[in-house]
């Protein structure tokens, strides 16, 4: 069975991580503005504060796991109070390890922070159909997962490369999967919680060439196609012809990149002729399908 939030995690193509252990102890606080990066910290020990886009904050324990896909303006803090806003100089330990607030005795927090990025030229689309925050508790597997990406980003082994974007898309899933769903929350997860629209995202992740209307995809929903498209939009934050478009399109400019015929890449996204296609892809990309893959 086609899983979309698979082949859209996929098509991400995650990879190039930097993590590292960091412990904290008193009162200290960190700020980063990552430009859209993805971060991710597990908490293995004691808790501290998240706080993201200068909103409340968000406490974290010891078991935790959080992942940002797309990090802006962010910053972690120690739980007792700090009087003003500054940026601490972590202290360099050695082996990759970090020490913020007083630099020596036992910690309060000790956890594991990282950065990956995504490959995808369409990471911005994709990323948009994820939670702004996952936020697990409890998930002892995550922690272990951060754990191995972070001792193969430090060695460099054979084939290192493919095994990190590997173990990075099971991360990723993982986190995802473990996150709940909120009524509130729009995008893929939200589609996918819902039995109805699943077999609608199913459907045009299955066979992303078929001539899909609003009322076929309604038809596999089960739904009445106005019922349908009210409840797609609602959930995806997107019209079901434009999810499918921005679908057809990220899958097309992938396979134009691993040097597949634009013919071919036509048909296979659901396009009578090149000619179409290019004229599609052309007004979607801003540029020709033959301009896109010579880039």
């Amino acid at each position: 069975m086609i899983d979309p939030f698979a082949e859209v995690v996929a098509l991400l193509q995650p990879g190039a991580p930097l993590s590292k252990v960091v412990a904290g102890a008193g009162a200290w606080r960190v700020r980063r503005s990552d430009m859209g990066q993805p971060f991710y910290c597990a908490i293995l020990e004691g808790g501290c504060l998240l706080t993201l886009d200068r909103r409340m904050p968000i406490p974290l324990r010891e078991g935790d796991f959080v992942l940002i896909p797309a990090a802006h303006d962010f910053a972690m803090s120690s739980i007792a109070p700090v009087d003003q806003e500054f940026d601490a100089p972590p202290l360099a330990l050695g082996a990759g390890e970090l020490r913020l607030g007083v630099a020596h005795g036992p910690h309060d927090v000790r956890l594991i922070v990282g950065h990956c990025v995504f490959g995808s030229p369409d990471a911005a689309l994709l990323v948009s159909l994820l939670p702004e925050l996952i936020h697990v508790h409890g998930a002892r597997r995550l922690a272990s997962l951060v754990e191995l990406v972070r001792d193969e980003s430090r060695e460099q082994r054979p084939a290192r490369d493919i095994v990190l974007q590997k173990m990075l898309e099971v991360l990723l899933i993982e986190a995802i999967r473990s996150h709940e769903v909120k009524p509130a929350s729009k995008g893929l997860l939200r589609g996918l919680a819902d039995e109805r629209l699943a077999a609608a995202l199913r459907g045009m992740h299955r066979v992303p060439n078929q001539a899909w209307t609003v009322a076929l995809l309604a038809r596999e929903a089960a739904l009445s196609r106005s019922a349908f498209f009210a409840r797609f939009t609602d959930a995806m934050g997107i019209a079901p012809m434009k999810y499918l478009l921005t679908w057809r399109m990220a899958l097309a400019k992938n396979l134009l990149r691993n040097d597949c015929r634009i013919a071919d890449v036509a048909e296979r996204v659901g396009y009578s002729s090149a000619s179409a296609f290019s004229v599609a892809f052309s007004r979607h990309v801003g540029m020709a399908p033959v301009h896109y893959a010579r880039q």
